[in-house]
């Protein structure tokens, strides 16, 4: 098995419902075991102006998919919450992204592990490091003094244990 986490994001149609929901249909995968869950958060949008907040979560998983296959499988779900791509950080139902999926490096034209803005997202950071406190990175960083470089501005907790209410 192979530890992976995933960033989970809506700001459409009732988001914590929406990231609730989406924690379930991960849980409920076959070759995928849930093994945590960040708080939930509240978040500025990134990207165009006029969009509602982002809910934001992160999960850790044990899973036997291989990294394209699990891309497969979060878009799936995504498009089972009605995601639609025409806006590029445009508002969204659901936005599943596979941040780090073991010690792989993955540079492909699907997928790109360790998630390439990571680094400078907060709303990214914050959760994960509610389920990993002292993770490293692939590249040797700890992701909490990353966490300290960028802060925490425009993050805010709206629900401390899941499930959320």
């Amino acid at each position: 098995m192979t530890t992976a986490y995933i960033a989970l994001g809506s700001n459409l149609e009732n988001p914590g419902r929406q990231l609730q929901r989406a924690v379930n249909d991960i849980g409920s995968l076959p070759e995928v075991e849930l093994s945590g869950c960040s708080k939930l958060y509240i978040s500025e949008p990134v990207g165009p102006e006029g969009q509602p907040d982002y809910c934001n979560a992160a999960v850790r998983i044990e899973t036997t998919l291989k990294p394209l296959a699990l891309l497969d499988a979060m878009q799936g779900i995504e498009n089972d919450h009605g995601r639609e791509r025409s806006v590029r950080w445009g508002p969204r139902t659901l936005d599943l992204d596979i941040i780090l999926y073991g010690d792989d490096i993955i540079e492909s034209e699907r997928l790109t592990i360790p998630h390439y803005q990571m680094h400078v997202r907060n709303f990214v950071l914050c959760p994960l490091l509610d389920i990993a406190p002292d993770l490293t990175l692939p590249n040797g960083k700890q992701a909490k003094e990353i966490l300290q470089e960028i802060g925490t501005s425009g993050l805010d907790v709206m629900a401390e244990k899941y499930p959320w209410h």
